[in-house]
This record gives structure tokens, C-alpha cells and sequence, in this order.
């Protein structure tokens, strides 16, 4: 029996589907510093873009090529790392901005006012310790047993050379209400190549579990990769309550090169995705990197398990895009 027009009809959305669900890295040819969500049905995507240009899809593949809207104007002038974020109900962008020199650097932050990812914002202003306004990059807010917290890379004085991670807590998403703690410093040989740096911390929870993601080395080194400091308690403003992991967690392999600066995602059907960035030849450095994307599991013992980056060219399957019905 032949099939029916209903049935291949069907059959042509399946595989259609199909095709659209899966994409092979890089997800975008030019791109860094990623933060992504996944949120009413889509995703959402900030990137490092010259300006804060956020892009939209009903799937990870879709992403490529969605358009970008920029939902802030460019302020003056170097516009890093933005971090999208909901906390308490409320949509939250946090930046870093310098005004004309690197040595200036500080975090702003942006509130939504509706409940869409895509705005509309208002400016919050700076966020910065009284008691030590530091050059801070890479900031990012998070809400643990209650808690509001603030996460940044920055330098221990006032000039370059090292950048470490810290924490202070917050009395809502827009104002530190303590001084800054040292959270880590780069002590380890494989976060020292370049200069020694930890930058880009990402909160990962999971249940009752905290970890900061980090990338760790000189950005535009071939060293570049993600460590892991996992909570193990009992004040999270305490850097004695934190573990540091041994070894990187992500490094590079052969066509991914300075894999860094990650946004870990939980997808619609309960899959973990890591994006990042990476180069694609040794000593590419900051203009030859891409923005990829992989999925990642846990561990029995309840670690992030990142595996090892794809290389360029390799299919992923995006499992989270929706599948048809069945006649």
C-alpha cells in the first residue's frame, strides 16, 4: 500500500526536523565568550560582539544563523563578556566595560523589565567594592541556599599581571552588600601559561551541589582551558569551603585549540550542553576563534564530566529540538 499524502507529509516534518536538529562545530565560524540560556521554548545567546547583540532560536543549530538585536547600545568602549542571567523573577545582564583604557575596566549591570531574555533593560550601574574598586572582568550572579552572590575575575592590585577569582555577596541582583573575597589564585603550572590567570567563572548548581567553572592560562594561548572548583563547605565566602580540581577539566585537542570561557546550559529534556570557544590551528590566538557546542554528563559522583573538545567538522546531534508527533 502506498503510503498516504497525511503520512508523507508527516514523514517530510520528521525529517526535516532531523536535519535541522543537528549541526557540526563550529556552531558560529567567529565567536567568544558565550553565555546562553535556555528559556520559554528557546534559546538565547550573548556573546563577546563589539556591543550587547543577543540572538534567538528554537534550537542549539538555529543559532547560527539568527539574527543578532542588539539590546543595549554600545557604550564606550571595550564591551566584554556579557553574562545573561534570571534571578528572582527578573532578567539580568552583567558587563564589562572599559572607558578608553584597559587599566579602567569595571562590571555593570543591566535589569529586564519584561519577561522575555530580549528586554527591554535598564542600567544598574556599576557594581564594585568601596573598599577595593579593582580592575573586575568576567562577573556573573548567582543564587545559592538563598543567597545572592557575585563571581569576577580581577586583579590583586592595581596593575596587570595576575587575575584571580572573587566573591562577594549581594543584597539583590545590582549592589554588593560586602568586600570582595579571594576565591582562588592561579597556583597551578597549567593556569600560568601566557600570565597566570582565572577568568570567566560560570556558577554550575545541580541540586544541592555548587561549583564555579573557570577558564584558567592566557586567552590567546593554546593552553587555554576550564578548571574546576567544586563547594564543599560550609561558607561559600570562605575559600577554605572550596576544593580546587588537580587538573583541567577541558583542554585542548587536535582542531580545538584554547578551548575557554564556557556557558554549561540545561537544555529542555534534561541534557547538559557546554558552549565555549576555541581555535582552530595552534597560535591562532583571539581572531581565529569560533564558538562551539557539545553535550556533557555527570559523574557518579556528581562531577561535570566535559569530556574532550570535538574537532571542527564533527556532528553533533542537537536532542533537545522538538520532534513531531506520529500520525
Amino acid at each position: 500500500m502506498s503510503p498516504t499524502p497525511y503520512l508523507m507529509g508527516w514523514l517530510f516534518l520528521w525529517a526535516a526536523t532531523a536535519f535541522a536538529a543537528g549541526f557540526t562545530n563550529p556552531l558560529l565560524p567567529r565567536g567568544q565568550d558565550p553565555s546562553a540560556v535556555f528559556y520559554d521554548g528557546r534559546w538565547w545567546l550573548l556573546q563577546s560582539d563589539g556591543s550587547l547583540f543577543l540572538r534567538s532560536a528554537t534550537h542549539l543549530a538555529g543559532l547560527a544563523s539568527a539574527p543578532k538585536t542588539e539590546v543595549w547600545p554600545k557604550q564606550c568602549c571595550g564591551v566584554w563578556a556579557p553574562e545573561l542571567v534570571r534571578l528572582r523573577d527578573r532578567w539580568w545582564i552583567y558587563y564589562a566595560r572599559d572607558e578608553g583604557q584597559n587599566e579602567s575596566h569595571p562590571m555593570y549591570s543591566l535589569a529586564g523589565t519584561g519577561d522575555s531574555p530580549a528586554g527591554p533593560y535598564l542600567d544598574r550601574g556599576r557594581l564594585f567594592d568601596p573598599a577595593a574598586d579593582r580592575w573586575a572582568i568576567d562577573g556573573a550572579a548567582f543564587e545559592f541556599r538563598s543567597q545572592l552572590y557575585f563571581v569576577w575575575s580581577g586583579w590583586p592590585g592595581a596593575t596587570n599581571g595576575q587575575q584571580n577569582l572573587y566573591l562577594a555577596p549581594m543584597s539583590d541582583p545590582a549592589t554588593l552588600s560586602g568586600p570582595r573575597c579571594l576565591l582562588a589564585e592561579p597556583s597551578e603550572a597549567w593556569e600560568r601559561h601566557g600570565l597566570p590567570i582565572m577568568e570567566g567563572p560560570q556558577p554550575l548548581i545541580r541540586g544541592d551541589r555548587l561549583f564555579i567553572v573557570y577558564s584558567a592560562s592566557g586567552s590567546w594561548t593554546d593552553d587555554y582551558c576550564l578548571g574546576l572548583l567544586e563547594f564543599v563547605g560550609p561558607e561559600v565566602l570562605d575559600r577554605r569551603s572550596w576544593k580546587k580540581h588537580p587538573a583541567p577539566v577541558f583542554a585542548h585537542a587536535t582542531g580545538s585549540w584554547g578551548p575557554g570561557h564556557n556557558s554549561p546550559v540545561l537544555g529542555p529534556r534534561g541534557q547538559w550542553w557546554n558552549l565555549y570557544h576555541a581555535i582552530d590551528e595552534p597560535g591562532g590566538g583571539w581572531r581565529r576563534r569560533s564558538l562551539r557546542a557539545q553535550p556533557f554528563t555527570w559523574s557518579e559522583a556528581g562531577l561535570p564530566e566535559f569530556g574532550t573538545p570535538l574537532a571542527p567538522g564533527t556532528a553533533v546531534s542537537d536532542s533537545e529540538a522538538p520532534r513531531p508527533t506520529p500520525p
